[in-house]
């Protein structure tokens, strides 16, 4: 596999981009996993719309993940100068000056919205963050991924009690982390709150690293445009977070990242089956 990407990352972005729209036809074609869970979140999220709507959505967001996730092979295998490259417009570019200046610790709130990767060599321009590695269970995929990332300026921590203290570290002495609050926690990290109409299982980790470090917290996004090039998103997020009221942080973080993902739901990885524990052991994803 590590070969494998190599050789893929050679390839031109917009043919990359060309092949993952090939690949969305076919799983759209077909009752495809990817689809029938895209088809069942995006019902969930957006109850209001049509039935041909529906099919629109998914048919875009299908296109959208499969693009992601190519692109994301070419970011990973091309050196930072060509990645910096194909970023076109910045918009909310003080939030994160003013942050970063201010000394109190950021926390970035990153989704599995456009192409995330990006984010993380942009904020590398800045900064040296800390951010936390979970090792791919494919060696090949792992060994590409990590010499990308090391590459950085980035420290890489693991997913533990050591990496959380490594990041309550960082922060409390200015330092900048990115952490990813859309995914689906061990019960032992989350509580339940409203995520687009549903009681789902959350992550306090964010919540309680803004609680305990009283930093700053801003939610960056980077969204594909209609060429091959992207846009950088930077918006303030609710002081709330920093609540000591940890529901009342998880909550106001759901409708913030709800309020990120709406400005282009079309890019949105919903194939993730983030709704597979909602209160009262609801998985709506069961046949």
């Amino acid at each position: 596999m590590y070969f494998l990407f190599k050789v893929v990352s050679l390839l031109p972005l917009c043919v990359l981009q060309w092949i993952a729209s090939w690949i969305a036809l076919l799983l759209n074609s077909f009752n495809s996993s990817m689809k029938r869970i895209t088809r069942i979140n995006l019902q969930l999220a957006y109850p209001h719309l049509t039935s041909q709507q529906h099919q629109a959505l998914t048919k875009s967001s299908l296109k959208s993940q499969c693009m992601t996730y190519l692109e994301s092979i070419k970011i990973w295998g091309m050196p930072q100068k060509y990645n910096v490259g194909l970023i076109k417009n910045i918009f909310g570019e003080q939030h994160l000056t003013e942050a970063l200046n201010s000394k109190k610790g950021t926390i970035v709130v990153l989704l599995h919205l456009g192409n995330w990767e990006l984010v993380n060599v942009w904020l590398n321009q800045y900064t040296a963050p800390v951010i936390m590695y979970k090792p791919s269970k494919n060696k090949g995929i792992d060994r590409f991924m990590l010499e990308a990332r090391q590459s950085t300026r980035a420290k890489l921590v693991p997913t533990d009690e050591n990496g959380v203290r490594a990041i309550f570290k960082h922060l409390k002495q200015g330092g900048l982390t990115v952490i990813l609050p859309d995914h689906l926690p061990k019960e032992s990290g989350g509580i339940y709150a409203d995520f687009f109409g549903q009681k789902a299982l959350s992550t306090t980790l964010l919540s309680k690293l803004a609680s305990k470090t009283q930093c700053n917290v801003i939610g960056i996004s980077c969204l594909r445009n209609s060429d091959t090039h992207f846009d950088i998103h930077c918006t303030q997020l609710s002081e709330n977070i920093l609540s000591k009221d940890l529901q009342v942080s998880v909550n106001q973080l759901n409708q913030d990242v709800e309020a990120m993902i709406n400005v282009a739901p079309e890019q949105y990885i919903w194939s993730y089956k983030r709704f597979r524990n909602c209160y009262g052991n609801i998985n709506v994803y069961r046949p």
